[in-house]
């Protein structure tokens, strides 16, 4: 396998057009093989799914060349054959090398990320706070689209460069603002890097209640902050995770996994719809972004792919159904954490998780915050809660 640009065979080292000469197949797309007009010999276009293909290279006997973009085992096929075939594997530039190299800027700190055959969904709190990113795009998600989707959260502290077309005849490299990038055409083959202009903190955990936008004029509909850290903590979140928050209202447990879980996914439920577009709002202001629906749990809950942890935030009187759903779902020594007010509930949540084969413990809450009163100071208590936590096991 041997990496190739878009300057073609005059990126090559001459062995390694030896080789491609030599060979009796060439495979590539088709891009890569009209850089060989003159090869006679087979030819085989990598088109679609490569089931097909490695199953024919498997039975392959013959002397074979794949020829792929840039470095074979950066997001490219060099991963996934070389698991399936003996590959040789000889790299070229990666495009985002390239793309720095003509920014004339160092690039071990930079932080990579493909959006090329991907959806742009968490984006947001991937890149939240890092100064350097390299983007690998594609048609949907645009230099373009890009931009527009940084404007939404507000992440106009970066600057972009897009380098489109490297080591090609229409090479085309540009430094942008947000607002240039999002008005401009580019070729689709571009790689577009952002840089922080100025450095803005990131948020801890523990986002103090008013920062979010509640329900008016019942404010409250939210996990406090306090109640909240605990509940983060005894979810155990890694940065893969796979999130679910159940009855997520302003969206305060959802959004503070989503900045722990910042590579892997959040997906969140709530049956009042004036709380829903609160959450939605709140994610544009907390730069998160993560999967929001309506509806009331367990229903539209098969939408979701199994996660490693779920978070229970109100029940709607339908426990013992929502908690078979959950723990069937739940992933091998997955949590499961509820917050519950009443002392029955807690009866009934804990038998139906023993009863489930989880292994449950509680802890109960009773803070309280100091509040000033005149030149003094007083405690103002705030609602006690028992946190249950079930964990489940290997199976």
């Amino acid at each position: 396998m041997i990496g190739i640009g878009d300057n073609g065979a005059a990126g090559l080292l001459p062995q390694y057009i030896e080789w491609i000469n030599e060979c009796d197949v060439l495979v590539g797309g088709e891009r890569h093989l009209q850089f060989f007009p003159s090869f006679e010999k087979e030819k085989k276009v990598i088109k679609g799914g490569l089931s097909g293909l490695t199953a024919e290279l498997q039975e392959e006997t013959r002397n074979v060349v794949i020829l792929v973009s840039g470095d074979p085992l950066f997001y490219g096929l060099g991963g996934v054959l070389a698991k399936k075939l003996p590959l040789e594997i000889y790299p070229y530039t990666s495009s985002v090398q390239q793309a720095f190299s003509r920014m004339q800027e160092s690039w071990q700190d930079a932080y990579i990320v493909s959006l090329h055959g991907r959806s742009i969904k968490g984006f947001a709190q991937k890149i939240d706070g890092r100064k350097k990113i390299a983007v690998l795009t594609d048609e949907t998600n645009s230099p373009q689209a890009i931009a527009t989707y940084l404007k939404r959260f507000n992440m106009t502290e970066y600057d972009a460069f897009v380098a489109e077309n490297l080591e090609g005849e229409n090479e085309r490299c540009r430094f942008l603002s947000l607002d240039e990038m999002e008005q401009t055409s580019f070729s689709s083959l571009n790689v577009v890097i952002l840089k922080q202009h100025h450095a803005v903190e990131r948020a801890s955990i523990g986002i103090p209640d008013d920062a979010f936008l509640q329900r008016k004029p019942d404010k409250g509909l939210i996990t406090k902050r306090e109640i909240r850290t605990l509940c983060l903590q005894e979810l155990r979140l890694k940065e893969s995770s796979t999130v679910w928050d159940i009855g997520t209202c302003t969206g305060s447990v959802a959004i503070e996994a989503s900045k722990i879980a910042r590579e892997g996914a959040v997906y969140a439920i709530e049956k009042n719809e004036g709380d829903l577009e609160n959450c939605l709002e709140n994610q544009l202001k907390h730069r998160t972004d993560f999967v929001a629906v309506l509806g009331k749990a367990p229903d539209r809950l098969e939408e979701f792919p199994d996660p490693h942890a779920i978070f229970i935030g109100g029940n709607g009187g339908n426990m013992e159904h929502l908690l078979q759903t959950c723990i069937s779902r739940l992933q091998p020594n997955g949590r499961l954490v509820m917050n519950i007010a009443t002392i029955e509930n807690l009866a009934e949540a804990m038998n139906h998780l023993k009863a489930l084969g989880c292994e449950v413990s509680i802890l109960q809450a009773q803070l309280s915050k100091s509040k000033p009163i005149l030149h003094l100071t007083r405690f103002e208590p705030l609602n006690p809660i028992y946190i249950v936590t079930a964990q489940k096991g290997q199976e």
